[in-house]
């Protein structure tokens, strides 16, 4: 794994997702009656955590009443061969779900991945989305009969009669750009967003839609957004977005022009950077991007030189 990898939130992390053998029923059993094996406790999203701030991970043997009011429970993988268990109390009251899981406060994981190890915080991170889209998929979207989680909580299946739909978790894909001017002023373009605090910039973003590349995506967006055409573009890295769901993939791109013209609806401002301006706004104590996210990677890279 390279150093920039694992510069990257929620990525990077050690499971072993063991794939081949989730979808044996009497494996997991197995797993949940072992002694090493760990639970995850989320609801609604959040980690449920210590005084300390620390994600709780009561001993599977340890938490049976924890399993039983579970709405679901998702094996997630071995690390060194103990299993890792996340368990979803969404459907309780929340002081419920707390003392059940021996926990004081529910946190979303943003809120803890300053203070976490990288691979701590990117197992958090699965376990959310994973729950999130079971949470979603009760029912089948062919019949509408209800569904039933399989392989370990990695498929559901539809239930109805002649149907056995299934369903697969889902990803949302969407592209993170850093725009570079064409000349040799040294210059990236930055936007503001709509609803986002006054002074407040960011590299430019949006989903991936049905039919499309990446790159198709990069010059889609920047074109409705910004009226940005690009010359060129270079993929920079990727990174798991559980918010729910995405995945982010960072690029770096050059205009063909330094004309900009926002649609005033996703942006409401756009504007060329130099690299002396973005370090005085990093002094001024104006950090660069969320201390999570990748655009902050990308907007690094740019002011260190890097490719």
């Amino acid at each position: 794994m390279r150093a920039d990898e694992r510069a990257l939130a929620y990525g990077g992390g050690w499971l072993d997702r063991a794939g081949g053998l989730r979808g044996d029923p009497g494996w997991i059993a197995a797993r949940l009656s072992d002694r090493e094996s760990v639970l995850l406790p989320f609801w609604r999203d959040r980690c449920l955590v210590s005084a300390e701030r620390v994600p709780v991970r009561p001993a599977a043997v340890d938490a049976a009443g924890l399993l039983t009011a579970a709405d679901e429970t998702v094996f997630l993988g071995l690390d060194a061969g103990r299993a890792i268990f996340a368990v979803d109390l969404s459907g309780r009251p929340e002081p419920e779900a707390l003392a059940l899981a021996g926990a004081v406060e529910a946190v979303d994981v943003r809120a803890l991945v300053g203070g976490l190890e990288a691979a701590e915080a990117a197992v958090q991170a699965y376990a959310k989305g994973l729950l999130h889209w079971h949470r979603g998929q009760r029912h089948c979207g062919a019949c509408g009969a209800v569904t039933e989680a399989r392989d370990g909580g990695h498929t559901r299946s539809c239930t109805g009669p002649g149907c056995g739909r299934l369903l697969f978790p889902r990803i949302e894909p969407a592209v993170i750009v850093l725009v570079e001017a064409p000349d040799e002023s040294g210059r990236c373009l930055l936007a503001r967003h709509r609803g986002a605090p006054e002074g407040s910039w960011s590299t430019l973003a949006g989903f991936v839609e049905i039919g499309e590349s990446l790159e198709d995506a990069v010059r889609r967006e920047l074109a409705e957004e910004a009226g940005v055409t690009v010359s060129g573009m270079a993929y920079q890295g990727s990174q798991a977005w559980p918010f729910p769901a995405g995945l982010m993939v960072g690029f770096r791109a050059t205009a063909a022009s330094t004309e900009v013209r926002v649609d005033g609806e996703e942006l409401v401002d756009a504007r060329w950077f130099s690299r002396e301006e973005l370090r005085a706004r990093v002094a001024e104590g104006r950090p660069l991007g969320r201390i999570d996210s990748i655009d902050r990677h990308l907007l690094g890279s740019w002011l260190d030189g890097r490719d």
